[in-house]
């Protein structure tokens, strides 16, 4: 499956935020500033999760180009056991039995969920509070006979049932289409390491007419953290450094699957240094400014030899030192990083 992409320069990061939901979604991947690439992509069964958003762990081993498809349905797996026949029940309460499972006819989910059950009406200020919470994969709530709300979250996804309860327990099965979303950078075959690449995660896809300036479900996602989603197709924006390396991607995460994506990035980091002579001391108190071939600012920077990540193409370096200003032009080519000396002269 072919998609275009498209990519824009942009600065900064952004914190990381928690996760809500699950997502299917079509592998593309955009390239950086100047060739269109595709993105790898596989699916594997999600792996238990154990009551939290992001989960650090090795990312993905994919180094090709290329698309490739969600692999079929697994065969359905063990579900954990069921809850006792006969929960024990407080006098003048009715057991409510909760499960939670990623869709019809996919396995059960053993872990990661929060419960919350709520009455269905407001309490005398007008707000709905929590009765109950848990965390558990199976709990059995104890509660006075009534009309409840069940609400279950699982990472980013969530569900919610209404409830009766009267006098014999009540067993309630709630389904969360839920799926995992696992990103690495790369720039050619060397993964780009944590710390200098982080993901904003936004729903829908980058192509689709609204709402360009909704925010993101997930702000500055590491490598290697399991993003928890709903169904739906996502986009990704990948920030390598904090300068213009920025990719954007489609993808579509599959219910019940782990889907691990690659973004393959065509930048270099280059430091920079004001020199009296070739391969001299780098000169201190020196402010910076990168700039494109037509004049706009790129990234700016005060120090004796900052380092500034830069998508590939050609750039023009202007370096300030004790009110003089000497500037040199360079050209960025991927994978290659190393030295730009400005003389000052």
């Amino acid at each position: 499956m072919m998609a275009t992409t498209a990519s824009s320069p942009r600065g900064g990061r952004v914190l990381s935020a928690k996760i809500l939901l699950l997502a299917v979604l079509t592998p593309t991947l955009a390239a950086a500033q100047t060739s269109a690439l595709q993105p790898s992509a596989t699916t594997s069964t999600l792996p238990p999760m154990d009551g939290v958003y992001s989960i650090p762990g090795p990312g993905s081993s994919l180094v090709s180009p290329g698309v490739s498809m969600p692999a079929p349905l697994p065969p359905p797996v063990t579900a954990a056991p069921p809850p006792p026949s006969t929960p024990l029940v407080q006098a003048g309460h009715v057991a409510l039995a909760l499960t939670a499972r990623f869709g019809r006819d996919l396995p059960q989910i053993t872990g990661g969920v929060i419960w919350r059950v709520y009455s269905n009406r407001p309490d005398q200020s007008g707000s709905f509070r929590p009765l109950k919470e848990d965390r558990s994969a199976t709990p059995v709530l104890n509660l006075p006979p009534g009309n409840y709300v069940v609400h279950a979250t699982f990472g980013l996804a969530s569900a919610v049932k209404t409830v009766q309860l009267r006098s014999d327990t009540v067993r309630e099965m709630l389904e969360l289409p839920a799926g995992g979303l696992r990103i690495e950078g790369r720039v050619g075959d060397a993964k780009i390491p944590a710390g200098h690449i982080t993901f904003d995660i936004y729903k829908g896809s980058q192509f689709e007419s609204g709402d360009k300036s909704r925010p993101p479900i997930a702000r500055a996602v590491g490598t290697g953290d399991i993003l928890l989603v709903p169904d739906g197709t996502y986009h990704i924006v990948s920030n390598y450094g904090d300068s213009n390396a920025v990719v954007r991607s489609d993808i579509r995460v599959q219910t019940g699957k782990l889907t691990d994506m690659t973004v393959t990035h065509r930048a270099a980091m280059i430091t920079l240094k004001l020199v009296n002579d070739r391969g001299g001391e780098a000169l201190a108190n020196t402010d910076w400014i990168v700039e494109s071939p037509a004049g706009d600012i790129i990234k700016e920077s005060i120090g004796a030899f900052p380092r500034v990540i830069l998508a590939e193409g050609d750039y023009r370096a202007v370096a300030r030192n004790e009110g003089k200003v000497f500037t040199r032009t360079f050209k960025v080519i991927t994978g290659v990083d190393g030295e730009v000396e400005v003389l000052a002269r």
